[in-house]
């Protein structure tokens, strides 16, 4: 029986415990390493052969998950990545695609359990969510939001103000502010403060890692 290798890079140590556990006890999967920063993973990557990377998005040090992501298919685009996350961000199935990662998973809803969705991108399948989780925002959920005021409330939650949201979307100060006027009418919020701390803090909107 083939072996195939198996590094983990995930920062959350019960979370990765469970994906190691999981690794050592299947017959036919390696634990090649396993790292709590992605940096760690692509500096392995450079050195040593491995068939699958389980790279988690947000990491408390170093590089983020994607980042480090397009660096090991820069170094080794033969080496399949399969992504794990538990935040909702909408914008992350899009960049990992466009990264060309093999395969998504989303921590809290197991549509496919670990084991399944290893073995299978293994076995050359690309296996992605059908959608982003609905996440609860105020008095609002995520799909009622539109793509340009998803936009903004990134830039918002990164600090930017309305001239320099206008400046990198392309639209004017005066479009910026009907839209965060819309999303805090939407949401029932009080302020663009609290709009932007609950959507960064619930995982709707996180910037570029």
């Amino acid at each position: 029986m083939k072996m195939h290798r198996v590094l983990i890079a995930e920062d959350f140590l019960l979370t990765r415990q469970l994906f190691e556990n999981t690794i050592n006890a299947a017959e036919d999967l390696e634990l090649a390493a396993s790292f709590s920063t992605a940096d760690e993973a692509v500096s392995y990557v450079g050195k040593r052969y491995v068939d699958l990377v389980i790279m988690d998005i947000v990491m408390q040090k170093g590089s983020g998950g994607l980042t480090a992501a397009r660096r090991i298919k820069e170094i080794r685009p033969e080496t399949k990545i399969l992504i794990v996350t538990s935040m909702p961000e909408v914008s992350y199935i899009d960049k990992a695609k466009s990264i060309g990662i093999e395969s998504f998973w989303y921590k809290h809803i197991q549509e496919q359990t670990i084991l399944d969705m290893i073995r299978r991108t293994i076995n050359g399948e690309s296996i992605y969510p059908c959608s982003t989780p609905v996440v609860h925002l105020g008095n609002a959920v995520s799909t009622e939001f539109t793509e340009k005021e998803t936009e903004v409330l990134r830039a918002l939650t990164d600090g930017a103000s309305n001239r320099e949201i206008g400046e990198m979307l392309g639209i004017s100060e005066r479009t910026v502010k009907m839209h965060i006027t819309n999303m805090i009418q939407k949401t029932g919020f009080r302020s663009r403060l609290e709009l932007a701390v609950k959507a960064r803090t619930g995982g709707l909107v996180i910037p570029d890692l």
